[in-house]
């Protein structure tokens, strides 16, 4: 009887290291695949730009006065010290949008973290005990999903209040429903497939099989939906600025600077509009085709392709 349950428990510890082997080589090659896409290479440079304008603005090394103006300043038509242009205020448009770029990428990276560990957590509790604690999740993510996001969004942020941590909470408790969805279904594939029921026999705790096993095999699903939560989160961020409901007026911010441009066309004055939607747009786009090609890598049914 013990010899059997040795012979069984040896035999199930190269199907879980096969099985880890096989799952680093996919990622491996998918490695390869993304970066032989050019388009994504490009727009991972761009974003890594982007990232070094955020950061530069953060600590200062790029216009740190950016809430300093002068009313003699006021309407400054474009020029190679201003290239925006100066706002209502006399403040340096381009340093507005370059600050703005920094509260961007912050909302992005902190709401969709907060939805990443939602999301995954429930998603994972939910597919893989099943039951009663299935039925628990599927509950709380179908009444969220039932109230149109275009209200909940506004009511929670009214609620809570103006100010950038109210939007990461605002955005990042609402915007899980999706991804919880998708780990639900592939924890529910992946819980009687051999290499967690090899696991199951040499002792391996549920905590393990969740975490060390399953969880591993679906992260590519978490990292698209991570961008596209990144780039939802963005242009949420921007409408509820933009309806002066996000941040404080004193932070930078595009929607700031978009709903600042609708008593300025009329001047005409198009700084604002023009530099806010130029840094959103290349912000957004170069974010959208990178999580395509990231998509189009990580799909084993395009691997020989």
């Amino acid at each position: 009887m013990a010899a059997t349950s040795n012979a069984t428990m040896t035999a199930a510890v190269p199907t879980t290291a096969s099985h880890a082997k096989m799952r680093n080589s996919l990622w491996w090659d998918a490695f390869r695949r993304l970066k032989k896409n050019k388009v994504a290479v490009a727009s991972f440079f761009v974003i890594c730009v982007y990232v070094l304008i955020a950061l530069g603005a953060k600590l200062g090394l790029l216009f740190p006065d950016v809430a300093i103006g002068s009313p003699s300043m006021q309407y400054l038509p474009w020029s190679w010290e201003h290239p925006f242009g100066t706002d209502v205020l006399g403040r340096d448009v381009l340093a507005r949008a370059v600050h703005g770029t920094a509260t961007a990428l912050s909302v992005g990276l902190i709401s969709s973290g907060i939805s990443l560990v939602i999301g995954l957590t429930l998603g994972a509790l939910a597919g893989y005990y099943g039951k009663w604690v299935d039925g628990l999740i599927v509950w709380l993510y179908t009444t969220i999903d039932s109230i149109p996001y275009i209200l909940l969004i506004p009511a929670l942020t009214f609620v809570l209040g103006r100010g950038l941590i109210n939007v990461y909470i605002a955005v990042g408790v609402t915007s899980w429903v999706t991804l919880c969805r998708l780990i639900r279904g592939e924890f529910m594939k992946h819980k009687d497939r051999d290499y967690v029921m090899a696991a199951k026999v040499i002792g391996a705790s549920d905590v393990r099989k969740i975490f060390r096993h399953i969880l591993p095999n679906v992260t590519h699903l978490a990292f698209v939906q991570f961008g596209l939560g990144f780039v939802a989160a963005i242009k949420i961020e921007v409408i509820l600025s933009y309806l002066g409901l996000g941040v404080d007026p004193s932070t930078p911010s595009w929607g700031i600077m978009l709903d600042d441009s609708k008593l300025e066309l009329s001047r005409p004055f198009w700084g604002n509009l023009a530099a806010a939607t130029i840094f959103m747009f290349g912000l957004i786009l170069s974010f959208n085709l990178f999580n395509d090609a990231l998509r189009d890598s990580l799909d084993p049914k395009l691997k020989n392709k």
